[in-house]
Parts: structure tokens; sequence; C-alpha cells
């Protein structure tokens, strides 16, 4: 695809859905709306379409992903799964991502098939009320509507807080096929988390990234809990645990508008002073919204 192809959900879907190119191998495409970069959690979401088309009879249960390089808007990209173990309960694999012959990311996966509840409990959704009390926030994707608690622009250097993001999202429509919804899920865990890390610290904001900083989402960790639908609103909440030493750590629940708990997840990202020819500059995927 190029960046003039319009930025909607439907395309966005499409564009997880990726290709069979052989056995264990997918082709697909990017969608960077105006931007030249794609969004790691973007790269996550087709290797979970992928795990998922070479191991049919399970269901994705976690993805760990590291972002070793940037990946370019308009270019193809490559998804090779490793199978490394596939059981009658437990199956696992390693997708590598590849763009214009070089590795940009690994993607290790664990499926597992469905099982019913031998004990059961989850954490309580945060009290933030409802998506009609939140502040509508544009975002540039046709079919997804954000609202934030208690903030309007998560990249102002200058609206601090506690280092606490609550999102509320809406998709319309929401994919009935399981490993697209698990995909469109883990789309957004990229989006909000160094905007969270930085909101407790006044000067400092994502609207700075690519400017005096140099900011990218290095590794995403996801954990689908089953099952694994919703209708209506999503509530994303972010919490930045620890910053220093060029990196953040945010860790994050997804809730649907009734309260059930359907997925959990880490972000590691990085945060330092722009210096112009680094190494480090060279390589992230960019955090801002």
């Amino acid at each position: 695809m190029t960046t003039a192809v319009p930025s909607t959900l439907e395309h966005l879907l499409a564009v997880f859905d990726v290709d069979p190119m052989g056995e264990h191998r997918y082709g697909g495409t990017s969608d960077g709306g105006s931007r030249s970069v794609v969004d790691g959690s973007q790269l996550l979401a087709q290797a979970i379409v992928a795990v998922s088309r070479s191991l049919p009879l399970h269901s994705v249960r976690t993805a760990h992903a590291v972002f070793v390089r940037t990946v370019r808007a308009d270019d193809e990209l490559e998804f090779e799964v490793d199978i490394l173990h596939q059981g009658r309960t437990f199956a696992s694999a390693v997708v590598t991502v590849h763009q214009a012959g070089r590795r940009c990311a690994s993607v290790t996966v664990l499926s597992d098939v469905e099982h019913g509840d031998v004990i059961t409990h989850h954490h309580l959704m945060p009290e933030v009320g409802t998506p009609a009390d939140a502040i509508p926030c544009e975002m540039p994707l046709v079919g997804r509507q954000l609202r934030l608690v208690g903030m309007d622009d998560p990249n102002d250097p200058d609206a601090t807080g506690p280092p606490v993001i609550d999102a509320w999202l809406h998709y319309d429509p929401v994919p009935p096929r399981p490993d697209l919804a698990k995909a469109l899920v883990a789309h957004f865990t990229g989006h909000l988390s160094i905007s969270t890390t930085m909101r407790s610290h006044r000067g400092i904001g994502t609207a700075m990234a690519h400017d005096t900083l140099s900011t990218g989402v290095m590794g995403i960790a996801v954990t689908f809990h089953e099952p694994m639908a919703w209708d209506g609103w999503l509530l994303y909440h972010h919490e930045s645990t620890q910053v220093g030493g060029g990196m953040s750590y945010v860790r994050g629940q997804v809730f649907t508008e009734q309260g059930n708990l359907i997925a959990s997840f880490t972000q590691d990202g990085m945060i330092r002073a722009f210096v112009a020819d680094s190494v480090e500059t060279a390589r992230p995927v960019s955090a801002r919204l």
C-alpha cells in the first residue's frame, strides 16, 4: 500500500489479515496513515493472525514482540512462522518479520485449546465513569472512536497528572473472527503507553518525539483471557510503574464496557535525548499518537 490509501478500520483489518505465501509464510502490507513508518503493534497484530493460520486448531493465548528496526509503510512485509511445538493442548511458535530482506521484529506466541474454568477470578475495572463521561480525542482512523478520562491531549508536555491513562475505545465493526478480534485488541496496546509514562513529568510529552526526544516502542507482551468477545466500548487502563535509564515500563488491562477483563499487556518503551545519527534513533517505531 501507499500512504495515499485512506485509514479506515476496514482497511486496517485487511492489513492484519496476512496472505499465505507458502508453508508457514505470509505476506503483508501496512497502514501508516499519514506517517512513513509503521507502529510496532501492527506487526504484533499481523503475527497473531499468521500464527492463527498456521495453527488453526489452537487459539493464541500470549504474544511477546520485540521490535528491532523501523518498518516503512510503503514496502511489503514477510512473516515466517517457526512452529516450535504443536501438541493436543498447547502449541508455540516464533514469528520473524522481514522487510527488504532484513529482520525487523520477532514475536513469540503461545497458543492453546480453549478449556473450561477450574477456578476463576479477575481484577476489577477501575472506577473511571462511563464512555459518555470521557473526553473525545481525535484519532485518524475511520471506524474507531477514542475518549480519554480526565484529559484531552495525551501528547501535551504541559498537561500533567499521575502516570495513568484510561482510554475508552469503540470499534465499528467488531470483527467476528477470533484471530482478527485479538489482533485488533493488541494493536492499540502500543499507542498510549509512552504518553502514560511522560504524563507525570511537566515539560515532557510525546509532542516532542523526533524533535528533542527520541522515543520508540521496543517491546509489547499481550495475554488474552478467554472468552475473547465484546460489544460496545473497551477500556484500556495504562499504568506506568517505572521509568529510568532511557527506558519506560507500562502495564495495562483491557476491559469490556460491562467490566470483563479480556486482555492484559505490558510495554517496554525508549525515552532518550535526541542525538542525531545515533544507533538508538535509527531503530524504534514512533510512539506518538
